[in-house]
């Protein structure tokens, strides 16, 4: 496998997620800091995910026409400078229109680059090649987050948006230099362009928009969790800030081992959907637990473990079953991903927005099995290919 572009789309995808996910910390301290409420904050996370699904369906088409290296570069620049205009943000208004830019350019990049690390590689080796990407997420969870909350101690939120900016600009080196040298005759790969445009009837046959429809309801499962999962432990058990690192790392280790799991777990089952769907269905049962049953920060960091396990396990399966379509569409398919992705994650933090205002957490956990059972269905309706 071509470690060396995985490695550094790892280290980029790290980047691209942390723009956004190292937010969760702060949102309390983000809403004192610009004079709003905590539900209008959360709702960055809403704009975000629009112009991230808006701009990875235009990549992924573009990529498929022009070739995947002037996004690979380009998307992590532009997320820097965006970063850099949030840090600095005197207004909700101003902060929100910076970070949909940012939302947009990570938008370029995601989809991209899955079906570059898809096209690298046969169909029985895309569930690991694509876990180690995915891993990138994963270490976000792990690493970012836990560490954006040390640091903001210190420096605040503002001065964690200019860290990541830094490593976005880092990132954009890395892919520089691991697909400059790189030339690829196949149609749609690094700095050529596809011999004939891409099918787009094929793009959107009814498997793959079932699938995309899995991954509407998996994100949404996922999201609630990776948006709110800080804001529950914060004002379930009132610990501090620094006090919420463990808790964090913990949550998040779960997310890269299962991830780590499940791209194995895709390479070798006969049938991917199954194991997507059965380890979709454990992350909903959990999630039951995990908001209805609040006993102590141990317990919720345990069950913060499992339920993102079961999550990161699925997910390779799902996306090496999408990136199997002809490579004239898969930039395509791929770009479809990352917007039904987005359109998870809009809809995780709009209704986690308003089932807080509502019913509190504890409304967490039936919405999250429903979508759970709701994917499972998908998947597993209909033909496996």
């Amino acid at each position: 496998m071509p470690w060396v572009l995985i490695a550094a789309t790892c280290l980029a995808t790290f980047a691209i997620t942390a723009s956004g996910v190292t937010r969760a910390p702060f949102l309390i301290d983000m809403a004192q800091d610009l004079d709003v409420g905590l539900a209008i904050i959360a709702n960055l996370f809403g704009l975000t995910s629009i112009a991230w699904g808006l701009a990875s369906f235009g990549a992924g088409v573009g990529s498929d026409r022009l070739g995947r290296r002037p996004f690979l570069v380009g998307a992590p620049i532009g997320l820097a400078l965006a970063l850099i205009g949030v840090a600095n943000g005197q207004s909700f208004l101003a902060v929100a229109v910076w970070a949909t830019l940012a939302g947009g350019c990570a938008g370029l990049f995601t989809g991209v680059s899955l079906a570059e690390v898809a096209g690298r590689v046969v169909d029985r080796q895309r569930g690991r090649a694509l876990g180690w990407v995915m891993a990138g997420q994963s270490l976000t969870l792990l690493v970012g987050v836990p560490l954006a909350a040390w640091i903001g101690a210190s420096i605040g939120w503002r001065g964690v948006n200019l860290c990541v900016a830094a490593l976005a600009v880092v990132s954009a080196v890395t892919m520089f230099a691991t697909t400059t040298s790189v030339v690829r005759k196949t149609a749609g790969a690094t700095g050529t362009a596809p011999a004939r445009p891409p099918l787009l009837r094929t793009a959107f046959s009814a498997t793959v928009v079932r699938l995309l429809c899995s991954v509407i309801a998996e994100r949404i499962c996922f999201g609630l969790a990776a948006v709110y999962y800080a804001t529950f432990m914060l004002q379930t058990y009132a610990i501090s800030l620094a006090a919420l690192a463990l808790p964090l790392a913990i949550f998040a280790a779960g997310n890269i081992l299962g991830t780590i799991l499940g791209g194995q777990l895709g390479d070798r089952v006969k049938n991917r959907m199954l194991s997507f769907a059965l380890a979709l269905l454990a992350a909903g049962a959990v999630a039951l637990l995990l908001f209805g049953w609040p006993v102590s920060v141990m317990l919720s960091s345990g069950m913060g473990f499992a339920f993102m396990f079961f999550t990161a396990l699925s997910r390779p399966s799902l996306m090496a079953a999408l990136a199997n379509v002809p490579a004239e569409v898969r930039g395509t398919v791929m770009g479809l991903n990352s917007t039904a992705a987005s359109v998870g994650w809009l809809g995780a933090a709009a209704l986690g927005g308003w089932i807080l205002s509502t019913v509190g957490f504890a409304g967490f956990g039936p919405l999250a099995a429903v979508l759970a059972v709701l994917g499972a269905v998908l998947a597993l309706t209909g033909p496996r290919r």
